[in-house]
């Protein structure tokens, strides 16, 4: 028995169907659902699928390093929490910095700076104090910079876990990506029991090109038996392209972390 729940990105499956559907898809294979940008989607179609819905994004604007954006952000996480209070969502995703719809930063650096790192932490500490308000979790989401999101600051999983870490709310956790993680500094098995505590979610997908558990690199029954280890009780989610059809990548997903592992990783 895992004592751990799954759920899946219903932005990166089922691309043939309306966006509602995909929520009633992954729904109805049994999963938790993930959202992203929730601007212009039907929120009151959402709610009326029945889905249990695990993770949003949880701002639309703003930078969590610009000083000048920090306010923004913050605007714009009351407008999302607004949202999620009508989902029942108990987890807003953000990251280090803005992303444009390609996923690539909207401000680019090369270097980030102690100013950028103390208002990153200060803004957290404001998001905290607006999830203890509204009963739900910011979760700052840990990015790769090589492949998908070149210029993002604050971006490795160490950057995360120090905010995280510096903030120490509990309204404010980790969305531990382990596909970012894999590709921007490895040792899976590790980071999971470094995180764990600060852990609000798990998000997966395998190493290259971004599928399924199976298609690549990382051997996900490992990590699912190290989570087992560890007790973690909170969400693994499937944030993946499919390889070869919806419904096969979340039998594989499934597969990799609801069967017995070969032991501790």
């Amino acid at each position: 028995m895992t004592g751990y729940r799954l759920a899946a990105c219903a932005e990166m499956l089922f691309l043939d169907l309306p966006f509602v559907e995909r929520v009633r898809a992954v729904h109805e294979a049994g999963l938790e659902v993930e959202i992203w940008d929730w601007t212009a989607k039907d929120i009151d179609a959402l709610a009326a699928t029945g889905a249990r819905f695990s993770s949003m994004t949880g701002y639309t604007s703003g930078s969590l390093s610009d000083p000048d954006g920090a306010d923004e952000l913050l605007r714009s996480a009351e407008r999302s929490l607004a949202v999620a209070a009508r989902l029942g969502c108990p987890r807003l995703n953000l990251h280090g910095g803005a992303l444009g719809p390609d996923g690539r930063p909207l401000n680019p650096v090369e270097v980030t700076t102690p100013a950028m790192w103390l208002t990153a932490a200060r803004t957290l500490e404001r998001l905290g104090r607006l999830g203890e308000r509204a009963g739900r979790v910011f979760t700052l989401e840990n990015l790769n910079t090589a492949v998908d999101h070149p210029g993002t600051p604050l971006a490795r999983a160490a950057d995360t876990i120090a905010l995280v870490e510096a903030v120490g709310s509990p309204h404010v956790r980790l969305n531990l990506d382990l596909y970012h993680a894999q590709i921007g500094e490895g040792n899976l098995s590790a980071l999971v029991e470094r995180a764990l505590p600060l852990i609000g979610e798990v998000q997966v997908a395998d190493v290259p090109g971004r599928c399924e558990p199976g298609t690549g690199e990382i051997f996900y029954p490992a990590v699912a038996a190290k989570l087992r280890q560890l007790g973690y009780d909170g969400v693994v989610a499937l944030e993946a392209w499919a390889s070869q059809g919806s419904a096969l990548a979340l039998e594989r997903f499934r597969r990799a972390f609801s069967e017995p592992g070969p032991g501790p990783a």
